[in-house]
């Protein structure tokens, strides 16, 4: 068959589309073998960038070491968002907090007054990350998520040993407008959030984000981060999600715990 179809002349209809459709064949086999023996290595690269992204907004990137080098010291966990403990037993490197928040079983749906992130569903249990100091824990990594203008922001906050002091903040995920909300990525606007406090004296939650440029003069300065310049909404979103993660639909049961136990949940 392959030979008559070969035999017949170049402007053959029959021919042409035998042709045509014998190289889609061929490349769909291609496209999909690669898409399944590349996927194992996406994945390691996408489970990579994440580590990356903890390992620098934690302050651990040293040069010259390897991110799965240096990630042995952080420990990961488990952790019941409504009561704040520790899963024993949890298998933190199987967990998979975004599906989970997509499984009815696994995740619980949020009401227009309670979801401040816009993120429709919240997973019944989160990742943590520990930082040790010897014994002691010496930094908490969460990670938050929530709508900006345009699309999802995914990224983690590090706090101190307190719960309550901001060691690093920053996102790993977005699709906000480069130049405009796409600068929650710029280096600077990351450093201004790193000894602000999340928390009151009262226990109140009270960071906020905020037209202008706060300085050591600025009422509160340490309660307060300049928004994003052009880019209102994304600033807005990026307040939001920081309000619902660590409020009690969020993680605000686990920052009970460390708070009640001395800095250790």
């Amino acid at each position: 068959m392959i030979k008559d179809i070969l035999a017949l002349p170049n402007d053959s209809t029959k021919k042409t589309v035998a042709v045509a459709t014998a190289l889609c064949l061929i490349c769909s086999i291609l496209v999909s073998a690669a898409a399944v023996l590349l996927k194992p290595q996406q994945e390691y690269n996408k489970a990579l960038d994440k580590r990356r992204n903890i390992l620098e907004i934690a302050g651990l990137m040293e040069p010259g070491r390897s991110v799965d080098e240096l990630f042995k010291q952080i420990e990961t966990r488990v952790v019941d968002l409504q009561t704040g403990d520790y899963v024993d037993g949890g298998n933190s490197a199987a967990y998979d907090q975004r599906k989970a928040a997509k499984d009815p079983a696994q995740s619980t749906s949020l009401s227009r007054e309670q979801d401040i992130a816009s993120i429709k569903r919240r997973a019944d249990r989160a990742l943590v990350y520990l930082v040790r100091d010897g014994e002691e824990i010496d930094t908490y990594i969460l990670p938050v998520h929530g709508y900006g203008l345009w699309s999802t922001l995914y990224g983690f906050l590090a706090l101190e040993a307190d719960g309550r002091t901001v060691a690093g903040f920053g996102f790993y995920e977005h699709a906000e407008t480069p130049g405009l909300g796409g600068e929650v990525d710029n280096p600077s606007w990351r450093g201004l959030w790193p000894g602000k406090q999340l928390f009151d004296e009262n226990g109140e939650l009270v960071i906020s984000i905020v037209k202008g440029v706060v300085g050591p003069d600025t009422p509160d300065a340490e309660y307060k981060v300049d928004a994003l310049a052009g880019a209102t909404l994304t600033s807005r979103g990026v307040e939001n999600l920081l309000r619902f993660w660590l409020g009690e639909q969020g993680f605000g049961s686990y920052l009970d715990n460390i708070e009640r136990e001395g800095g250790e949940a």
